[in-house]
């Protein structure tokens, strides 16, 4: 149609966004103190723009004949009491469509004089500059047979990894660093022979740089600044028109293998920043509906992010439905990990049943879905780990904390080491939850790698440009007397040894455990813990040339953990599944849980299993439970012990695991 006849006229106000017809587009979008919304499409430099002409309670909506896939369009939004009470509102800004599927364009703001045209009190009209959304016709992708794996809690491992970085090292792999490349046969063959059931991707939703970072010609790495919630990243696709249906294959090429895609998302804040920071979307829709502010109507930034989205709204609640139903309908994900989740259930306070969790557990597409809450924000009051409602599961911080103090600073707290292994019921065992309700970690993406973790005292992020103020400064780390690379032959042995028993915690632990990509062949970012910003080699996996010895042991651990019931049978243990004993195969007394001196005990599970842990990094000799034992995974071959002797000696710091030899 010529765009010279468009006409709009009346049409829906449900589904919000775009819904293509045979003869036209229905659009949707919702304000609560907008006056009038313009709908505008983009030919060329051409636009026409056509005012909405229904509304049904928040909705503004309209159809227009003869609108096809590939129209670009955006949205000028017309509001009064500019100021007062944190309201927005400038038709000069074009905004994108909240429910966006595709964008055209990317806004660039490198210097101020940029970052004005996108300022909400710019008088500028900035159309010219602005992205437009895009019309996205349904998808004809072929399925075939795919379905979900749905692995169950109690045998799931994850793997934590961004798509870029994961393979853009790989060796000798076609469209290395893109979704294509997630979709290679020996990539996929990798990760079924590591053992890992579920693969969890840093973001993927189409993300911004943030101002400061385009300042530097810098870039956001991560993802975590999310500019449509709806759109696949297109810097990830080998083709980035095709960006939707790469990722489909990926999706589908995972779920053949068995191999279960969670996405990390991010719907705690948006890409607009601060007050200050650019407006692209929702400060331009309705600011006031969108974000929480303070009585002086300044921005609450309990996402550190600059802005926090008031998901307790109604509306907002059912942006982030329809963007999750969205992920599973179109993308058969399998589930999601929610950044900083707290401000999920915020109220201001956090409920544990709050509306959008209330909303979460009813939907019937969502049910079967795995949700993983990082349980905190940096608001006050904002760490809530163990307090989230079914059908979460949460991050344990505590198990990274306490874990990390015990094998990396040797604090011989017996008793934090124990209740991090057997599941962590101080914070999980309610409500009827399990022990897989929490997820176990050592490190994850925001902060030191296993290798840096055991060979930097000290973060080292100097290359972020914040003069090394950013990133943890409380990182449970121990660089074994030298900081940094080393070639010293007793160095490396020693770091070496402290990995082995930092990842033998992660997976001899109940509980659900998430392992983070390159840390089983000792991947380094050379003691930058917050590469958020840097794509580069920084954050590459550097892959090996050669099988590296933790592959080996995370392999043999992974395995060793599927044969022992009491890590995969999901139940809180008691006395009929653990006795704790001291190094002298005594049973333990408030003595020598209390003494922190001595560092190491014997857990024997099931009557089948013992674990020899030694917490420091020298000699270490147990006398055994009766019974004949066999050695079963030991983190190196440096102990002395007999088969069907009561004692076992041990040279360094570890978890050996032992089987009775009638049972092995």
């Amino acid at each position: 149609m010529n765009a010279e006849a468009w006409h709009i006229e009346a049409g829906r106000p449900y589904p919000l966004g775009v819904f293509l017809q045979e003869n036209g587009v229905n659009f949707a979008v919702f304000s609560y103190y907008a006056q009038s919304v313009e709908l505008c499409l983009f030919d060329g430099e051409k636009e026409t723009r056509l005012e909405l002409p229904c509304r049904s309670g928040t909705v503004f909506y309209g159809f227009v004949p003869g609108v096809k896939a590939g129209q670009r369009y955006g949205f000028r939004v017309y509001g009064q009491g500019y100021g007062a009470h944190c309201a927005f509102f400038n038709p000069q800004k074009l905004l994108i469509d909240p429910y966006s599927k595709q964008v055209d364009g990317v806004p660039r703001y490198r210097d101020a004089k940029e970052l004005a045209w996108f300022h909400h009190s710019d008088g500028r009209d900035n159309a010219a500059i602005a992205p437009k959304s895009v019309v996205v016709p349904p998808s004809d992708f072929d399925w075939g047979d795919d379905r979900h794996p749905d692995i169950a809690w109690n045998d799931t491992v994850i793997y934590e990894a961004h798509v870029k970085g994961l393979t853009k090292q790989f060796p000798d792999l076609a469209y290395a660093g893109t979704y294509q490349a997630l979709s290679d046969k020996r990539v996929i063959a990798y990760l079924q022979q590591l053992g890992i059931t579920t693969i969890e991707l840093l973001p993927i939703h189409q993300h911004l740089d943030e101002y400061h970072l385009q300042k530097m010609g810098l870039s956001n790495y991560w993802g975590y600044n999310t500019y449509s919630h709806f759109a696949v990243e297109p810097d990830y696709a080998a083709n980035p028109d095709n960006a939707a249906d790469e990722f489909r294959q990926a999706v589908k090429a995972l779920h053949a293998a068995g191999i279960e895609v969670i996405l990390d998302v991010v719907y705690n804040h948006t890409a607009e920043q601060d007050i200050e920071g650019p407006t692209l979307c929702q400060r331009g829709m309705d600011n006031s509906l969108w974000y929480w502010q303070d009585g002086q109507y300044e921005y609450e930034n309990w996402s550190g992010c600059g802005n926090t989205l008031k998901v307790v709204n109604r509306d907002i609640s059912r942006w982030v439905m329809d963007s999750l139903r969205y992920w599973v309908e179109e993308f058969h994900v399998d589930g999601f990990r929610f950044d900083l989740g707290t401000i999920l259930g915020r109220e201001p306070d956090f409920k544990t049943y709050g509306r959008f969790f209330n909303m979460l557990f009813q939907d019937p597409l969502l049910a079967g879905r795995k949700m993983i809450a990082e349980a905190w924000d940096i608001g006050e009051d904002g760490y809530h780990v163990g307090k989230f409602p079914q059908p979460f599961a949460e991050w344990n911080g505590l198990f990274r904390d306490d874990m990390r103090a015990f094998w990396s600073w040797e604090n011989g707290n017996l008793g934090a080491f124990s209740e991090r292994l057997s599941g962590s019921a101080d914070m999980f065992n309610h409500s009827e939850r399990l022990p897989s309700a929490g997820i176990n970690f050592i490190t994850a993406h925001d902060g030191f790698t296993l290798q840096d973790l055991v060979s930097y005292n000290e973060k080292h992020n100097e290359p972020n440009g914040e003069l090394n103020r950013d990133g943890h400064n409380e990182n449970f780390s121990y660089n074994h007397g030298v900081e940094g690379e080393s070639d010293d032959p007793y160095v490396l042995q020693s770091r070496q040894y402290t990995a082995k028993a930092l990842l033998a915690s992660l997976f001899l632990s109940a509980g659900t455990p998430m392992l983070l990509s390159g840390d089983e062949f000792g991947n380094s970012q050379r003691g930058n813990n917050n590469g958020y910003c840097q794509d580069n080699a920084t954050t590459w996996l550097d892959w090996p040339s050669e099988t590296h010895v933790l592959q080996e042991y995370v392999h043999d651990l992974i395995e060793i953990r599927k044969q022992i019931k009491s890590l995969n049978a999901d139940e809180w243990w008691n006395k009929t599944h653990v006795t704790w004993l001291n190094s002298d195969g005594l049973e333990m007394t408030d003595k020598c849980w209390n003494d922190h001196t001595v560092k190491a005990m014997q857990v024997l599970l099931d009557d089948e299993w013992l674990l020899l842990v030694n917490g420091k990094r020298s000699t270490q000799l147990f006398n055994l439970p009766q019974g004949s034992w066999k050695v079963s995974c030991v983190p190196s071959e440096k102990f002395n012990y007999e088969p069907f002797s009561w004692q076992c000696e041990v040279s360094h710091m570890g978890i050996w695991v032992l089987r009775k030899a009638n049972k092995a």
